[in-house]
């Protein structure tokens, strides 16, 4: 079975490895990345490792890597002689790992071939492997398990999406669950599915939502105020930032917004394309439709006027654009990707807008309308409907930004929670 794993990751090699170095090339980072997936380290590239015992912790993406920051400042301040190694599998999500302290080596993640995966763990050897969220590659669990490195999974989840899938393979998954020793998960019923899926009752915790216990970005009034000067919005404008959008989206956005302006002259949008290299694509359906664009790479600090959008094109500025905004829409839950963290906005006391697809964040989005800390919309003219009312009534951004954040204080502590079961394996281990 691993060995047909094996050869078909290979031949989907043969078209991931050219589209990995055009992606690369776009960010600069093509040799390191291909290099980093096929566990070709440079000369010294390891060095920070010397000499130490090695957490290495998995996070996929952007989302899964703001996470785990807690986590990560947890595993140091209570293991400080252990090196701390996060890979990712995006450039996204690399770029935001490069810029934490708590870190002292940034990889992406090898490619789950078992001669790449068994070169790889063979130069790191860690003392640890900690998976962030349902990120189970079979081959890097089934041979750290073989080489007696413990494998945890941390703010575990099986979405409504993905659990059926799941359960076709259940003969398939079992042996590779087995191969993890501690299910840390989000909740009761993530441990149900978990376990129905062949993962020991022994080993599976529920721990709550480690995107609860995200620390607040700290921006200084001078800071954001150089910022918004720089996209050139005026103080009295009122911004909405669509963050993390997909195709459709969009043009959604776009349509809410002119119908908005003939109402709210000062409303203003910014559009954060979930995959920044979609950026031309998201442009030229402005243009078609007779606005404007200025991209967050290219701004000058000109004014932004009525009949021009921004676009976030950078890597690593989502939290910075959000503190912009005074209405935040996420994305993936107009158009039926599933959604994605929302929680971000209520971070920074925003309020926060997202569609009706939000499956993949099901039990946080029933929080946060419980709490009142932000609305979700059907279609474009619920849409329309929802920032007409919130453009009108600025006391209610302001109390939904306060209702939001005051969820995340509630129900912080997965990350003290999962640190406790962690520390038992490296005990363990030791």
């Amino acid at each position: 079975m691993y060995l047909l794993y094996d050869l078909l990751l290979i031949l989907a090699g043969l078209g991931l490895i050219p589209y990995y170095l055009l992606r690369g090339l776009k960010y600069g980072k093509s040799r390191r990345g291909i290099r980093d997936r096929l566990g070709l380290y440079a000369a010294g590239h390891l060095a920070p490792l010397d000499g130490r015992k090695v957490i290495w912790v998995h996070a996929v993406s952007v989302g899964e890597t703001r996470a785990a920051v807690p986590l990560l400042e947890g595993l140091r301040r209570a293991h400080p002689d252990h090196a701390i190694v996060l890979s990712n599998v995006t450039e996204t999500g690399h770029a935001i790992a490069a810029e934490l302290d708590c870190v002292d080596l940034c990889l992406f993640f090898p490619f789950d071939i078992s001669v790449v995966i068994r070169r790889v763990l063979g130069r790191i050897r860690p003392e640890l492997i900690v998976l962030v969220e349902t990120e189970i590659w079979p081959n890097f669990v089934r041979l750290a398990h073989r080489r007696g490195i413990p494998v945890a999974l941390v703010n575990g989840r099986i979405s409504d999406r993905s659990y059926p899938r799941y359960k076709r393979f259940r003969l398939l998954l079992r042996p590779i669950l087995d191969c993890i020793e501690l299910y840390a998960m989000q909740t009761e019923l993530d441990a149900e599915r978990i376990h129905d899926l062949g993962a020991g009752r022994d080993r599976i915790g529920v721990s709550g939502n480690l995107k609860f216990d995200m620390g607040s970005p700290v921006f200084e009034t001078g800071e954001t105020d150089l910022f918004r000067t720089l996209l050139g919005l005026a103080p009295e404008q009122v911004l909405l930032v669509a963050g993390s959008t997909h195709d459709g989206e969009e043009e959604l956005l776009v349509q809410a917004y002119r119908s908005c302006l003939e109402t709210n002259p000062g409303f203003r949008l910014m559009l954060v394309p979930r995959h920044p290299e979609r950026t031309p694509e998201v442009a030229g359906m402005i243009t078609q439709s007779g606005l404007q664009t200025r991209l967050r790479s290219q701004c000058e600090g000109l004014p932004l006027d009525a009949e021009t959008i921004l676009i976030g094109d950078t890597l690593g500025e989502m939290l910075k654009f959000y503190d912009l905004a005074d209405i935040v829409f996420v994305g993936g839950s107009l158009v039926p990707v599933g959604g994605h963290n929302i929680l971000e906005a209520s971070l920074l006391q925003k309020p926060v807008l997202f569609g009706p697809h939000m499956n993949n964040f099901r039990e946080i989005s029933r929080l946060v309308l419980f709490a009142r800390g932000g609305r979700q919309v059907n279609d474009l003219s619920d849409l329309v409907r929802v920032l007409n009312e919130m453009l009108a009534h600025p006391e209610q951004r302001e109390r939904m930004g306060r209702a939001g954040k005051a969820l995340l204080d509630r129900h912080a502590g997965a990350t003290d929670r999962s640190l406790e079961l962690l520390s038992v394996l490296l005990e363990r281990r030791g």
